[in-house]
């Protein structure tokens, strides 16, 4: 194929589809060009920005022919700061780009058609994130600024409402922010790596209401502190604690591993249905409450409980689903890496007064065989929900190997999905696949697989 399309040149196209990520899909002399923004169906004149041997990217000038199912903006950072890459598009249909996503990424991957049987919609995509992160830094004229990074870029975009964000957060953070300006306090300097509040983390408990700030320093103490802390516990009763966070590393990591208690216990509580969860600043949990119980009714719907099974959790994380479903099975056994998470979930079980469940640290691939060979222990029912790069070949291998009865397969990723399911095909039947719109407005879909053993 010859490729006559240059950089910087400008075209009138159609938009033949939506790619995986929200973004168009338009041909040019065969070519794929990818442009953000557009929705299929409609006609756009575009601007060429970088040109592959294989495909093009550009971005659009103007909409000449509107699809019905675009809707006007209704955020003043969109889409500068690329949170919510499909904002322009009626909620309904953003569902129904990610169905036809996953569907089309399960048929590459499987060789054959594959049909989502549920969509777990968000009943309010409005404010619906537990946890706010807000950089601080200075702006090109020497001010302090808060809000989003411009997507790409360690560009600061100012931010007082952000439409996904749970409002009351917001408010504490525009508060902050403004008591921080009005008593001249020296915030991080990026450039300079000098200068104090870098990050404000704000968690709250969506059932409870009690809320967490967390003010990520670079620097040991941060100047009138006690005086902050005093001036937001005044004017918020919602806020139960307040941690000062250590991270002086230049990284893009925003948490330390240093935590100083200024004010209260150093964490809250939430409920997941009715199971509790405490939160500490470095505690996983899911930023949607209200699709996670969706989730993971649906995760354990597919396990098909009846109370005698005993249960393996792997990539348990703090517990969540396997104390979720802890009440239904006979015994659980959860595995995950990271040590701070497994104390979370021996510290939720207990909370949830769960006997019937034990947690341990270590890599899925190695503790799982070793778990195995020495307590001789086979699982009825596996729940799977690995991070992005999915399940690794040892653990799926090794799940091959014993056999359990159904596999529940939760995922972030359909393109490590289809790669997982194919090798578990070979003694398993993909059932019934479900998605769940965890992050509204945004590309990213979760889904749940369930797997029966073939007879």
């Amino acid at each position: 194929m010859t490729n006559n399309i240059k950089k910087n040149e400008e075209y009138i196209v159609e938009i033949i589809d939506n790619g995986f990520q929200g973004e168009g899909i338009a041909k040019i002399d065969g070519m794929t060009i990818f442009i953000p923004n557009c929705i299929k169906g409609e006609k756009v004149k575009i601007k060429i920005l970088k040109v592959t041997s294989s495909h093009a990217f550009g971005k659009v000038i103007e909409i000449l022919e509107i699809s019905n199912f675009r809707k006007e903006s209704d955020c003043n950072t969109y889409p500068r700061c690329g949170g919510c890459a499909i904002r322009h598009m009626d909620y309904d249909y953003t569902i129904h780009i990610k169905k036809n996503s996953v569907e089309s990424t399960l048929k590459k991957a499987l060789g054959r058609e594959i049909k989502i049987s549920e969509t777990l919609k968000m009943d309010n995509p409005y404010n619906y994130r537990n946890k706010l992160q807000y950089p601080i830094g200075i702006d090109e004229n020497g001010n302090p600024v808060m809000g989003v990074y411009a997507e790409r870029t360690h560009k600061i975009i100012p931010t007082e409402e952000c439409k996904i964000q749970d409002k009351l957060s917001q408010q504490i953070a525009n508060s902050i922010y403004d008591w921080l300006c009005e008593n001249k306090i020296k915030v991080y300097n990026e450039v300079k790596l000098e200068g104090s509040i870098r990050h404000i983390v704000i968690r709250i408990g969506k059932k409870t209401n009690e809320v967490m700030v967390t003010l990520v320093s670079n620097i040991k103490k941060i100047e009138k502190e006690k005086e902050l802390v005093e001036y937001l516990i005044s004017k918020y009763p919602e806020i139960k604690t307040i941690v000062k966070n250590i991270n002086s590393k230049n990284t893009n990591v925003i948490l330390g591993n240093e935590n100083e208690i200024l004010f209260g216990d150093g964490y809250i509580y939430d409920y997941l249905g009715d199971c509790k969860f405490k939160i500490s600043p470095m505690s996983f949990y899911q930023v949607n409450q209200a699709q996670t119980e969706k989730l993971y009714s649906k995760a354990v719907e597919y396990a098909e409980l009846t109370g005698a099974e005993t249960v393996f959790d792997l990539y348990c994380g703090i517990g969540t689903i396997g104390i979720f479903a802890s009440k239904k099975v006979k015994k659980l056994y959860g595995i995950e890496t990271v040590p701070q998470a497994i104390e979370d979930a021996k510290e939720n079980a207990k909370l949830n007064n769960i006997e019937n469940a034990e947690f341990f640290v270590g890599d899925v691939e190695k503790t799982l065989p070793e778990f195995i060979s020495k307590r001789k222990i086979i699982p009825d029912v596996v729940f799977v929900d690995p991070p992005r790069k999915g399940c690794d070949k040892t653990a799926l291998d090794t799940i091959l190997e014993i056999e359990p009865k159904r596999i529940v397969y939760v995922s972030c990723n359909p393109a490590t999905l289809g790669r997982d399911l194919k090798i578990l095909e070979e003694k398993y039947d993909i059932k019934d696949i479900s998605i769940c719109d965890m992050f509204g407005f945004s590309h990213h879909v979760e889904s749940i697989a369930k797997l029966i053993l073939k007879k």
